[in-house]
């Protein structure tokens, strides 16, 4: 660690990033984060905080925190990124898949949906007639 690397207390961390310090520590006991320790004070150094922002982008994304892990130690392991980026892409493609499956269903629910509620409301039209 360099004498100049920023260091951030973990609520500074939370705020920052939308979420709760109970919520980074939960990724520390992952073992997806390794604050420092200052005392008993967990301190945040920029690599940290921006493996953080890639852990919350992934969940966001839908990756399962084992997907992530994964990334993380592609990413350590592979200075120029190659392979990190190579499974990165495959696991995009298919998330891009599953949702689109999933978008096809949602669509066809919605309109059996509207259809049920169409009958029963016109049902209903005509039994108060």
């Amino acid at each position: 660690m360099g004498d100049n690397e920023e260091l951030r207390g973990i609520q500074d961390v939370a705020n920052s990033l939308g979420i709760t310090t109970r919520t980074l520590r939960f990724y520390e006991d992952r073992g997806l984060i390794e604050p420092r320790r200052v005392g008993t004070a967990r301190v945040y150094s920029k690599r940290e905080t921006a493996r953080m922002q890639l852990i919350l982008r992934g969940k966001r994304l839908g990756f399962s925190l084992r997907e992530i892990e994964e990334f993380l130690r592609l990413y350590d392991a592979d200075p120029q990124h190659v392979e990190q980026m190579r499974a990165l892409a495959e696991r995009c493609r298919e998330r891009v898949d599953e949702l689109r499956q999933q978008m096809t269903a949602l669509v066809q629910t919605v309109e059996e949906l509207e259809t049920i509620e169409r009958e029963a409301r016109d049902r209903i039209a005509s039994a108060g007639a």
